[in-house]
């Protein structure tokens, strides 16, 4: 398949990581693109034209991410007041959209080959094949684009079946989703603890006709350790 990645970049933001030398140089760009034809016209139709590219230090784009317009949540106004979390998304449902130009290693470290995939927000099983194997709870899960053919929710048995698909096995393909309690109007990639990078984004909210908004935090770069 082939990718077409624009040249024009419309604003640049440099990755600032300790010295210890992992993914030093990485660099996250806001650029006008139309969300790729490999996905679903009505799924296009909820995504956002204005996606963020994530370029290694040689300059090579191997992410695009599209994140849908406007999310809804069912949240009251106290949780409104109070500050979203990703709890008030309701699990399954539609965030976005990403292409990997290269094969991609999720959270788990399973390899995702490079192509597009929805990305649907899931809560993380507390059972004894999962308990303390991510720092939390929230993830985004992603499905080939081929296969989710609209933007409303689907049952969590479905999400986790097409997710399968993505990483090729049994397992649902994982984005893991850190907390961004105090996201900032840009993107911006950041360093967490274990050789983790992420990429932070303030998205909008309608929450039962009030305009907020939820701060996400995507790993895109490091996986669970052993």
């Amino acid at each position: 398949m082939s990718c077409r990645w624009p040249v024009l970049s419309l604003l640049f933001l440099t990755l600032c990581v300790p010295a210890r030398g992992e993914e030093v140089g990485h660099v996250a760009s806001v650029v006008k693109v139309a969300p790729p034809g490999e996905l679903k016209e009505a799924i296009i139709a909820e995504l956002s034209d204005e996606a963020v590219q994530i370029a290694d230090a040689q300059g090579n784009v191997w992410a695009t991410f599209w994140f849908r317009k406007s999310l809804p949540s069912d949240a009251e106004a106290e949780q409104v007041k109070n500050g979203l979390t990703y709890r008030e998304i309701a699990p399954t449902t539609l965030i976005g959209a990403v292409q990997f130009a290269k094969t991609w290693g999720d959270f788990r470290n399973q390899q995702i080959s490079a192509g597009v995939y929805t990305l649907r927000i899931a809560i993380h099983p507390m059972d004894g094949d999962h308990q303390g194997t991510a720092p939390t709870n929230d993830f985004c899960l992603l499905v080939p684009a081929a296969q989710d053919e609209k933007p409303s929710r689907m049952p969590v048995g479905t999400l986790h079946e097409l997710s399968g698909h993505a990483s090729g096995g049994t397992h649902p393909a994982v984005m893991l989703l850190f907390p961004n309690d105090q996201p900032e109007d840009t993107p911006k990639l950041v360093s967490k603890p274990g050789k983790i990078i992420a990429l932070n984004v303030k998205r909008p909210v309608a929450a039962k006709g009030m305009a907020t908004h939820l701060g996400f935090s995507f790993v895109i770069i490091g996986h669970a350790q052993e």
